[in-house]
């Protein structure tokens, strides 16, 4: 019996530049931030937010969230999971920067990756 085709789970919207998240109905409709007031981003089933003065980790998510990945762990009917990887401190961002420029590969490639040095 798929876990997720019953209920309906609650999913993380994130505010980078005022370096909060919140949980809402994942319904496709517009969540303002509750400070700024301006649209949230949704972030997936599986995001964990880093301390608000933590500037490396914040980082990390506004690059992964501007490459257009999410954090996502699992199936759409929730039988199976996968964890995906996603980097969580800004020189591992730097770094897979550099092995796609050096590659030719698209920035949400190199990010989504694991180890950036097997891609060739």
């Amino acid at each position: 019996m798929c876990r997720y085709s019953e209920t309906t789970y609650r999913v993380h919207y994130v505010c980078v530049p005022c370096r909060r998240s919140h949980k809402y109905a994942w319904d496709d409709a517009k969540h303002p931030c509750t400070s700024c007031r301006q649209p949230m981003v949704f972030a997936g089933h599986d995001f964990a937010a880093p301390r608000r003065r933590n500037d490396s980790g914040w980082a990390a998510v506004a690059a992964v969230l501007g490459a257009g990945l999410r954090y996502e762990g699992f199936e759409t009917c929730g039988c199976s999971r996968e964890p995906k990887f996603r980097p969580r401190t800004s020189a591992q961002v730097r770094m897979r920067r550099r092995v796609a420029s050096r590659l030719g590969l698209s920035e949400a490639e190199a990010l989504a990756a694991r180890d950036p040095h097997d891609l060739r």
